[in-house]
């Protein structure tokens, strides 16, 4: 695990040194798919003396488009992002829940409309306002037949809530063709399991990030994540750089990757 530093700067040294970067990658080590979980929204907004954190919620989705940007252009070819869970919808203080819903609506539309991406709600539909399900449930329509950089949007999402679900269904179908529980036992599978995910079908993450030098799951993607990579970036979410994103990528690529040996 890796923790990286959050130091501004965009001049000329910034430049010379993202092009450094850039060149220490091997394209043949980048990660099929990067999940990003951005933290610490609402202490910037608070460190810059905003009236309300919304502000710093507007400022990491904004950070967020500008992160899918620099996963396309490095040939990242899925990436998962971790907008709202189920327990935020419990447990943040209604206008702010309010504010996070109109936010992540604007998101996903504005997503659906960048050329070949393909946009794709990850979570409970039912748990979540109409207005917010409903944005989510067009983005994924307007994006359906897009094949290029493929978003996973984590809103109304709880990796164990997804577990839960994968097996109610996996259950629900196998009693829908007459078989029995007892038979389900002996033949049920991690693979089975997998299939049966919101992301089934497709590949599990490499990498995760975190910002914020937060350096915990947060029920984010627990099963895919069995043999994942972390790389954790002390910036807060809307601080984070292209250079912190470029040096989490390098340093995966160093890595020896054992998948759990």
């Amino acid at each position: 695990m890796t923790r990286a530093s959050s130091t501004q700067g965009r001049g000329l040294l910034y430049r010379l040194y993202s092009s450094r970067l850039r060149r220490e990658i091997d394209a043949g080590t980048v990660p099929h798919h990067v999940a990003m979980m951005i933290d610490g929204n609402r202490r910037w907004a608070r460190q810059l003396g905003y009236t309300t954190v919304s502000h710093g919620h507007r400022a990491g989705a904004a950070k967020m488009h500008e992160f899918l940007r620099w996963c396309d252009e490095l040939g990242i070819q899925v990436v998962s992002l971790y907008l709202l869970s189920t327990d935020n919808l419990v447990k943040r203080d209604s206008q702010e829940l309010t504010d996070l819903i109109e936010i992540i609506a604007d998101l996903a539309e504005t997503l659906s409309h960048e050329p070949g991406w393909r946009v794709k709600h990850v979570g409970r539909a039912e748990v979540l306002p109409p207005v917010l399900a409903h944005g989510l449930r067009t983005a994924e329509e307007r994006t359906r037949e897009n094949t290029g950089l493929h978003v996973n949007l984590a809103v109304g999402y709880g990796g164990r809530g997804e577990i839960v679900d994968a097996v109610r269904s996996i259950i629900s179908k196998h009693q829908e063709k007459g078989g029995s529980l007892e038979e389900l036992a002996e033949s049920l599978t991690p693979e089975q399991i997998g299939e049966h995910l919101y992301t089934g079908g497709q590949p599990d993450p490499d990498l995760v990030i975190r910002t914020s030098g937060e350096q915990r799951l947060s029920d984010f993607l627990l099963w895919q994540s069995a043999h994942s990579e972390f790389y954790f970036v002390e910036a807060l979410g809307p601080d984070l750089r292209e250079v912190d994103f470029l040096r989490a990528i390098r340093d995966f690529g160093d890595r020896d990757r054992r998948f759990g040996s």
